[in-house]
């Protein structure tokens, strides 16, 4: 569902923005008629969180990212009986959420797959954490350096459940491979976007694994 490549056309940075906003999102998520109000409540939102002052975005880019997030985490919950009841699961990481993008990274990339393998050398990081997370509960772990590679991994291994990590877009466009499949999947947003240190909430994550 879910890379460095960069769907939007701006960056977004939701890491100062308060807690109680993404509290907001997911309430809203649970409403009826979501796709007519969506756009007005995005608006909303906005201005009760100051999401322009917080993220410099405009107002239009704005109303797209919210827009996203809200159908994100609809669609989530719509998927989300299917997905409990599946057994063989992967999860796919964005690869720029790495600590470091460097040689500091001790990760090695497969390119079989192509994915990147954890090392596990640092900690605190996001992917890190995730990657010994998920593999505990039972999951394959992929670390990707693009969308592309998603409906190749998806049609060799025939997974029932997936959950992804990126930007609202791309999880958007994700989502409709995974129709096609037949495959249930969640969803976790990138907090920050961008080619690199990008950013999502290793606790959402856990919760949705």
């Amino acid at each position: 569902m879910y890379y460095v490549s960069m769907p939007y056309k701006f960056t977004f940075d939701l890491s100062k923005v308060s807690r109680f906003f993404f509290t907001e999102i997911a309430k809203i998520s649970y409403q009826k008629g979501l796709a007519e109000k969506a756009g007005r409540t995005a608006q909303k939102l906005i201005k009760q969180f100051r999401i322009q002052e917080a993220t410099g975005l405009n107002v239009s880019d704005a109303v797209v990212l919210l827009q996203d997030l809200i159908e994100m985490q609809a669609r989530n919950l719509l998927e989300r009986e299917r997905f409990v009841h599946t057994k063989k699961r992967a999860l796919f990481l964005p690869h720029c959420s790495r600590k470091y993008m460097d040689s500091r990274c001790k990760a090695v990339f497969d390119s079989n797959i192509p994915s990147y393998v954890c090392a596990h050398c640092s900690p605190d990081c996001s992917v890190n954490r995730a990657v010994s997370a998920a593999e505990k509960k039972g999951y394959d772990v992929f670390i990707l350096p693009g969308g592309s590679c998603i409906p190749k991994i998806l049609k060799a291994k025939n997974y029932e459940g997936i959950v992804g990590v990126a930007c609202g877009e791309e999880i958007r466009m994700s989502g409709e491979t995974l129709g096609e499949l037949g495959v249930a999947g969640q969803a976790v947003p990138l907090i920050k976007n961008g080619c690199a240190n990008t950013t999502f909430s290793v606790e959402t994550l856990l919760n949705t694994l």
